[in-house]
């Protein structure tokens, strides 16, 4: 079976296998029509076979991002523009998306880097608090209580026959922490490789941008 049936069958039938703290809403969006057509058009574009491909994970889907078109780390905007995915949703640029697709395109394009990676997050379902993003370890409660949700939604993806010397964990503080623990428990990876998040880049280090990205790419480059 390609790759791409794996992942849309995945993504489009996740369900949080517990109740969230009060406050705190769900953020899926693979129920909406418009989202699972652009998830189809995307993954059959460029993960429709079965070659193996290194696993980048990030924390969970933010809203301007995965949140709207349930890809991670892709806006509507490098959806179309790099893609070439044509959508209606409201073109919201993120920060995070900018980066990554700088780095793909310096990588080769989409096509090139997605043969070679397939990028998921620790968790798949997003978060939202006070009509903000809330990443899974931000709340004692939810980072109790999803660790069962994570395992499962890693083994199921590894099933698919992802490269597993060395993973990328997008972002080098508490996702990280929580990523080589749960791998050490598992032994699901040889090397879980830390590196800075898009977001904390372009936020804070902007500067200093064509350092990270010459960064991520002589990781990658290795891997691939």
């Amino acid at each position: 079976m390609p790759l791409s049936n794996n992942i849309l069958s995945f993504l489009f039938n996740m369900q949080l296998p517990f109740a969230l703290p009060n406050g705190i809403d769900v953020l899926d969006v693979h129920k909406d029509a418009a989202v699972r057509n652009a998830c189809t058009t995307f993954y059959k574009s460029f993960y429709h076979d079965s070659r193996p491909r290194h696993l980048l994970l990030g924390i969970n889907p933010g809203r301007f991002g995965g949140g709207i078109t349930g890809i991670p780390f892709t806006d509507p905007i490098r959806l179309q523009q790099d893609c070439g995915i044509e959508n209606n949703f409201q073109k919201k640029q993120e920060l995070s998306s900018v980066f990554i697709y700088d780095m793909i395109q310096a990588f080769g394009g989409p096509q090139a880097f997605y043969s070679r990676f397939y990028i998921s997050s620790i968790s798949p379902l997003g978060f939202i608090k006070d009509g903000r993003n809330l990443n899974y370890y931000d709340d004692a409660h939810l980072k109790n209580k999803i660790e069962p949700f994570v395992i499962q939604c890693i083994n199921t993806q590894l099933r698919w026959g992802l490269i597993r010397d060395v993973c990328f964990c997008i972002g080098e503080g508490e996702n990280l922490k929580y990523l080589k623990a749960l791998n050490q428990k598992n032994k699901w990876f040889n090397t879980v490789q830390g590196l800075p998040h898009p977001r904390f880049i372009m936020q804070y280090k902007l500067k200093q941008k064509q350092k990270y990205l010459d960064n991520y790419l002589a990781y990658l480059q290795a891997a691939s």
